[in-house]
């Protein structure tokens, strides 16, 4: 279904990268240390990302039309809520440049939400891929490993990236190619983390979770190690993952059962993300979890040394 991206000698890039969060931030610093140049836009963003973006060498362009206007590469990372108001965003800068760097939307987005920022950026003049991302930020102490994948009749331009340490793969097919595959995965993952936690939370409710947790490391201990690290992990992210579960649920329209899973899923996270950004302390869901997990991971690591 997909090919890996060979690297190949370039001469050096200038890459653009929407936002400096989490992953962009690392994605820059990636791509600055092998040897691009990085810009990004402050506009509108925390201080705190003003101070990612500086750890991570990202140069802070001036205006959208300075961002765009020396581009090669513009790379969108931003929460799928906010990726096709980007592309609105940015549609005028990149229609008055005279350099039309490719634009990869690499965000967690239906197929059909990746063909709606094609249309957007239509009139640019802009090469347009459809990009998708799988794996933890890139990090020399990430125990995972980050892919870009990327689809569309531009998706070769992109392999620039993998010369500057990404590992670039084209998936075969139109836009939403590498959104539905995106889509297929985060629907597996982090729809298990929200049924996982969604558990936890209800045998802590009946009063069995102790016997749970010893059932789960006699008879599935991997489910239990997984769920153990991915659910701490979670909290923090769980606000970006609301509309990430309303795309897969856009994904699977055609299947209505399907589609509703994903929709209460979206609003299981938001229940969490409110919980989370209220930080209460003592016999809340974030809590019962951390005790649930907390002694998952011990059960675990005694396993292990028996």
């Amino acid at each position: 279904m997909f090919a890996v991206i060979a690297r190949e000698t370039i001469l050096t890039d200038i890459i653009a990268i929407i936002a400096p969060g989490e992953m962009g931030a690392a994605i820059g610093a990636r791509l600055n240390e092998r040897g691009a140049r990085v810009l990004t836009s402050l506009q509108g963003r925390s201080q705190a990302s003003a101070r990612r973006a500086e750890r991570a060498g990202l140069a802070p362009a001036a205006s959208d039309d300075a961002l765009v206007g020396e581009a090669d590469v513009l790379l969108s990372v931003v929460p799928p809520g906010d990726a096709a108001a980007l592309a609105e965003r940015l549609a005028p800068a990149l229609a008055r440049s005279r350099k039309k760097p490719v634009y990869v939307d690499c965000n967690a987005v239906a197929p059909a939400t990746a063909e709606r920022i094609g249309a957007i950026l239509t009139a640019t003049g802009c090469n347009y891929v459809d990009g998708g991302i799988i794996g933890p930020p890139p990090s020399a102490t990430a125990t995972g490993h980050t892919k870009l994948y990327v689809a569309g009749e531009g998706a070769r331009e992109v392999m620039r990236l993998s010369a500057y340490g990404l590992d670039v793969r084209t998936v075969d097919g139109p836009i939403g190619a590498a959104s539905a595959l995106k889509m297929s995965y985060a629907g597996i993952t982090k729809g298990f983390t929200a049924l996982g936690a969604a558990m936890m939370l209800a045998a802590d409710r009946a009063g069995c979770d102790e016997a749970l947790r010893r059932e789960l490391a006699e008879s599935q201990p991997q489910f239990l190690a997984w769920l153990s690290r991915q659910v701490p992990r979670m909290y923090p992210k769980a606000y970006r993952w609301v509309a990430e579960m309303d795309e897969i649920a856009r994904f699977i329209d055609g299947d209505t059962h399907g589609r509703d899973i994903y929709r209460a899923m979206a609003r299981f996270y938001d229940q969490l993300a409110d919980v989370a950004a209220r930080e209460r302390s003592g016999g809340d869901e974030i809590d019962r979890m951390t005790r649930f997990c907390s002694a998952g991971a011990q059960a675990g690591a005694a396993r292990k040394s028996a």
